[in-house]
């Protein structure tokens, strides 16, 4: 009796984790589809247009060598949550002028992008 009373709690809990899993995975989703939208109306401004889309093309280069060409979601959000220091030493190599203000825009909206090749991606 004890015993089946310890499966019944387990079962539980593992449930718990799992859907605590897939809401990282959904929230991450949500920030880089807004991000998404700001960096396309940051575009619209052209004096930004060309400096923004050099920044997004070193993160995108930068994810795709540190995720590779096969991956989940999971595993794009685990890279999310430490993209933040690498994102900021890729475009401080390009020597990109204003890239600290648009950092969280274009490095969301990267992530965004690049989820659509995850091998568990549904829109």
């Amino acid at each position: 009796m004890a015993a089946r009373a310890l499966l019944f709690r387990v079962a539980p809990r593992r449930r718990l984790v799992s859907l605590l899993v897939s809401a990282d995975v959904e929230s991450a989703r949500l920030e880089w589809e807004h991000a998404y939208r700001d960096l396309v109306e940051t575009t619209r401004d052209p004096g930004l247009q060309d400096r923004v889309r050099r920044q997004l093309e070193a993160i995108s280069s930068e994810l795709r060598r540190r995720v590779g060409g096969t991956y989940t979601l999971r595993e794009l959000a685990d890279e999310y949550v430490v993209a933040d220091g690498w994102a900021r030493d890729v475009l401080a190599e390009q020597a990109t002028p204003g890239w600290p203000r648009t950092l969280a825009v274009v490095e969301g909206a990267a992530f965004h992008l690049y989820a659509r090749g995850a091998v568990d991606y549904a829109p």
